[in-house]
C-alpha cells in the first residue's frame, strides 16, 4: 500500500486510520526583515512568536535539517535493512495506527517513498522502496545479515526522535521506554553506550523484564529526552510523547 505515490505504481492507499489524518508537520514561514520569508528557525537559532526565547539545544531534533543518516535511529530500535545488489531497503513493524502516520512523513521529508500493510497482532510494516540512496546506511550498519551499529555511532535529536516515533511508550508514573530489536542483542550494548554519551544513561530490560528495551527514569534525564526529540507530531495521542 503506497502512502507517498513516489516511485510507486498503483493506487495509492492512505494510512490506519484510528483518528483523522494529521496536518502537516512542516514549519511554517517565519517572516524576516526585508519582507522575506524562509521556512522553519531562524539561523541564528532563535525562534520567534510563541517560541521567542526558547534555545534550539544542540544535537535537538529542531537544530539541523532531515537527512538520511537520520534514519540509524530507526535501526536503533526495531528497524530492520536489507540489500539488494547496489540498493537497499528500510522497514519497521509499530504497533500503532499514528506511528505510521509519523513515520511516514519523516521518510518523505528525506525524499523516500514508503508503503504500509497490516501484520499479526494490529501490527503495521512501514517500508520503503529499494533505494541506492539507503545503501550507505545498509553498509555502516550490515555485518554480513547481522544489524550492529557503527563504532563512531552517536545518537542526535533527530535520531532519538525516529527511535521514539517507532518504538518509544512511556512509562507511568516518571519513566520511558526506547524498545530494541528482539534479535538485535549485539546491538544492545553499544546502543546504551549512545544513550549515556546522550545525556540519556537508561537500564536495559531484558525480554523477561518487559524488553528488550531501555528505560529512562528521572526528571532531569527526561527533561533532556523531551528536549532532544522536540515538540510532538500531530498525530501523537496525548501522554505518548515526553515533554
Amino acid at each position: 500500500m503506497s502512502l507517498s505515490g513516489l516511485g510507486d505504481t498503483g493506487k495509492a492507499e492512505p494510512p490506519p486510520a484510528l483518528f483523522p489524518a494529521p496536518e502537516s508537520d512542516a514549519p511554517a514561514p517565519v517572516r524576516r526583515r526585508g519582507g522575506q520569508t524562509q521556512n522553519g528557525p531562524p539561523r541564528n537559532g532563535s525562534v520567534q512568536g510563541d517560541d521567542a526565547g526558547r534555545q534550539l539545544v544542540f544535537f535537538g531534533a529542531e537544530a539541523a535539517e532531515p537527512t538520511v543518516a537520520d534514519l540509524a535511529g530507526l535501526l536503533v530500535g526495531p528497524g530492520e535493512v536489507v540489500r539488494m545488489g547496489g540498493t537497499a531497503r528500510l522497514s519497521v513493524q509499530v504497533d500503532a495506527a499514528w506511528r505510521v502516520h509519523v513515520l511516514v512523513a519523516e521518510l518523505a521529508a528525506r525524499g523516500l517513498a514508503a508503503s504500509w500493510e497490516p501484520t499479526e497482532g494490529e501490527r503495521h510494516a512501514v517500508r520503503t522502496s529499494y533505494t541506492r540512496v539507503l545503501k550507505p546506511l545498509a553498509a555502516a550498519w550490515l555485518h554480513g545479515q547481522a544489524k550492529r551499529p557503527p563504532a563512531t555511532f552517536h545518537l542526535t535529536g533527530r535520531r532519538l526522535r525516529l527511535w521514539l516515533a517507532a518504538a518509544g511508550t512511556p512509562e507511568p508514573p516518571d519513566a520511558y521506554l526506547l524498545r530494541l530489536g528482539a534479535n538485535d542483542q549485539e546491538c544492545w550494548e553499544p546502543i546504551g553506550v549512545a544513550l549515556a554519551a546522550a545525556g540519556l544513561a537508561g537500564t536495559l530490560l531484558s525480554p523477561n523484564e518487559g524488553g528488550p528495551a531501555y528505560r529512562i527514569t528521572g526528571r532531569r534525564r527526561l527533561a533532556r529526552l523531551a528536549e532532544l526529540v522536540g515538540e510532538p507530531p500531530r498525530a501523537a495521542p496525548p501522554k505518548a510523547w515526553p515533554t
